[in-house]
């Protein structure tokens, strides 16, 4: 075979479907990098601007003109905000109404859960399918009842009243549930025929078997009580009982908005649930997904 025919041949094996697909596919693939890379770009530019903003001093902030980095690189709206406020007492509120919430809500959702899952009692059925309709009502709809009754039990302006209310996550039930269902009925036979009683059983077999549903589970239920705004906000109204999510809206200035500063304390506010999400987001997006899936 001449050296001319053997060119062709290896063109005409070039430009063969399957390569041809095969160069469609890596097109396909660079350019839907691209876009993704686009699209993280912008979302995330808010998040650049936001940080480069706290780190110029405030004459540069309120200029005409636009600068994507400091031409004076300086802390001093993080030290405003540390100096001039309680943002250590908010986030000390905010690390135990947190810590509390997502506590009862694991002792409480999965006690509920293997009740639900495992026990045969009247009633089961009503009460499951109360969880499942809990679903319909939006949580600000209960807002009003939910400041009576700590009203009445005299527990506005405290830790209790901030967690209490915070408790009701129906989807941690639900997701308890189907994974209790789940596991074999001969594990618990088993114990049972060892004269365990239900608590060990639930604790040193059912719990024990999904420690990772329970992590995904409690780091997205603490994001969710150190996020929240609407009842600290209602439930609160002296300074040093705020969580840094409220406290940060009480930063004011005698004259007028101190945009360094106000970016700093937003930051300063999401800095421990940002690293949570960091260093956990394996388990918090599996969490995500098991919640949709509940939803879905």
């Amino acid at each position: 075979m001449s050296v001319a025919e053997s060119r062709s041949t290896a063109l005409a094996a070039d430009t063969s479907p399957r390569d041809r697909t095969r160069r469609g596919l890596d097109i396909g693939g660079v350019i839907l990098t691209l876009v993704t890379v686009v699209f993280a770009v912008l979302w995330a530019f808010p998040l650049y601007w936001g940080i480069i903003t706290s780190l110029k001093p405030e004459t540069q902030v309120i200029a005409k003109t636009v600068d994507f980095l400091p031409r004076t690189w300086t802390f001093e709206a993080y030290w405003s905000v540390f100096v001039n406020t309680m943002i250590g007492r908010w986030y000390l509120n905010s690390l135990v109404t947190s810590v509390g919430v997502t506590v009862l809500t694991l002792i409480i959702s999965a006690t509920t859960a293997y009740a639900l899952s495992q026990l045969r009692f009247p009633g089961r059925t009503v009460i499951w399918y109360m969880i499942l309709a809990s679903f319909m009502v939006p949580v600000a709809a209960l807002i009003v009842n939910h400041f009576i009754l700590m009203a009445q039990f005299g527990l506005i302006n405290n830790w209790l009243g901030v967690i209490f209310p915070q408790l009701i996550h129906p989807v941690v039930i639900i997701v308890y549930k189907n994974f209790f269902d789940s596991v074999p009925k001969e594990f618990r036979e088993a114990a049972k025929m060892d004269s365990a009683s239900e608590w060990r059983i639930f604790s040193r077999i059912y719990l024990p078997m999904n420690w990772g549903i329970t992590t995904a589970l409690a780091i997205v239920t603490f994001i969710g009580a150190w996020n929240n705004f609407l009842w600290p906000f209602l439930a609160v109204s002296r300074p040093e009982m705020m969580n840094v999510a409220v406290g940060i809206t009480q930063v004011n200035d005698a004259f007028g908005v101190a945009y360094a500063r106000e970016l700093a304390g937003a930051i300063l506010a999401a800095l421990l649930v940002a690293v949570l999400y960091l260093i956990f987001q394996r388990r918090v997006t599996q969490a995500i997904m098991l919640s949709a899936g509940v939803k879905g």
